[in-house]
């Protein structure tokens, strides 16, 4: 009996959890899992009439779950980075959820802007360091409001923070058993402290992973070639900023963030799953907005149950109904409304 904390959240994350909890019905029915669900309002309409955000009582139950499903954060009527910091931030940092692992796999060549690249050609992952760097919130102000103003980010790295991320990724690079490639992204000519210690230490791991190749590549130059000659790729592993900013090209290069899905993962703990997109505000209560980006979070949340095979199988079940039924990934241009193409990927589940 798999327990489930099912965040919602706002805009159009209520929407497609509805979906992706169908599927992950249909799923437990197919294959034969148990599972239970609470949810959990950490919304911006709960902030905006009670001021709360998660707590740590939160945090402490959120502990006994086996994996939590989240839908998206952000209300335009919440001043930027309340709800980020409050809720998302928040949930990463206590819940110790250093990877943040985010597949980039190409569906149906219709869908990608780049021409002539084929589902064979843009099929890599990237992996992400999520507890430290920029997003750490170390820094200050000096001489605020004057014109000798001065303000101060820290990128914030640690040996431990560095390594537990890079073998993680060399591990999932083995596994995936694709092309056992990892690359290092990172910007060693002008960040010259934290990326001597992330390249420093990504030799000394790789030493100890004689069957994966490696290479390097600055994140400039990823950007460049995810567009050129994204078939390079096979793993990726960078820090928290920089593998914020990938992904999302990533996401455009698969088809859009309608079909992006991200995983938060603790190896040892509790992990979170959910689409990268965002809320989308203005397409809420619509039944317009892409539910696929959600219901392969299911499909990874499944994979990170140990129910792999569940897990696979609604990955096929997109990519029957992506190559077969979808006019588009955009919000209203889908050729069905986002209930029914729940329904349509549980047909095909099944």
């Amino acid at each position: 009996m798999y327990k489930i904390a099912v965040i919602p959240g706002d805009g159009t994350g209520p929407e497609v959890v509805n979906e992706g909890l169908k599927v992950l019905a249909a799923a437990g029915e197919k294959f034969g899992f148990k599972y239970e669900t609470k949810t959990f309002d950490f919304s911006g309409q709960r902030y905006l009439k009670t001021g709360k955000l998660v707590e740590e009582s939160d945090i402490a139950e959120l502990k006994e779950y086996n994996a939590i499903y989240l839908g998206a954060v952000g209300n335009p009527d919440v001043k930027p980075g309340i709800l980020e910091t409050g809720v998302l931030l928040k949930l990463r940092f206590a819940l110790d959820q250093y990877i943040n692992l985010r597949p980039v796999k190409l569906y149906d060549e219709r869908f990608t802007p780049i021409k002539d690249k084929k589902p064979r050609d843009i099929d890599f992952v990237v992996v992400r360091e999520n507890s430290e760097g920029l997003y750490k919130g170390m820094g200050e102000f000096q001489n605020k409001g004057t014109k000798d103003e001065v303000a101060i980010q820290i990128s914030y790295n640690t040996r431990k923070g560095v390594e537990r991320c890079l073998r993680y990724a060399f591990e999932y690079c083995r596994a995936r058993n694709r092309r056992k490639k990892l690359t290092l992204c990172g910007k060693t000519n002008v960040l010259t402290y934290a990326w001597d210690l992330w390249e420093r230490t990504f030799n000394e791991v790789a030493k100890e992973y004689p069957d994966i190749t490696t290479d390097y590549a600055h994140v400039d130059a990823t950007t460049m070639w995810f567009v050129k000659n994204p078939e390079w790729f096979d793993v990726i592993v960078t820090d928290n900023m920089f593998g914020d900013i990938i992904t999302d090209l990533g996401a455009m290069i698969q088809g859009g963030m309608g079909i992006a899905a991200g995983g938060n993962i603790n190896p040892q703990g509790v992990s979170m799953f959910e689409p990268i997109g965002g809320s989308a505000p203005k397409y809420t209560g619509k039944n317009v907005i892409n539910p696929l980006a959600a219901i392969c979070a299911v499909g990874m949340l499944l994979e990170n149950l140990g129910e792999r095979e569940a897990g696979k199988c609604v990955e096929n079940a997109v990519i029957e109904i992506v190559s077969t039924k979808m006019k588009s990934l955009a919000a209203g241009k889908m050729g069905y409304s986002t209930s029914e193409v729940g329904d349509l990927v549980i047909e095909n589940l099944k």
